[in-house]
């Protein structure tokens, strides 16, 4: 099954390992992983784009422009949500 995660991008479900919202960034450790896998070039769609939450693939990481609780509701992981 995929998740629309906006901007024309889906992902499967399956590679889909974590869904952060955008404040997760304020984290020093989160911040610190995401400058790592910017500089590896894992992370994905992220210019000129306003974020709301960030997608943890198994091999990338997306911005999105929908908020993390929307794509929860999407993926079903939750489903008395």
């Amino acid at each position: 099954m995929f998740i629309h995660i906006g901007s024309d991008e889906v992902v499967l479900k399956k590679d889909v390992i974590m869904i952060l919202d955008k404040y997760a960034l304020v984290s020093k450790d989160t911040s610190d992983f995401m400058q790592v896998a910017k500089e590896e070039g894992f992370v994905q769609g992220e210019d000129g784009m306003d974020k709301k939450s960030i997608i943890i693939c198994d091999k990338k990481i997306f911005f999105s422009p929908i908020s993390s609780v929307t794509l929860l509701k999407r993926s079903n992981f939750l489903k008395n949500l």
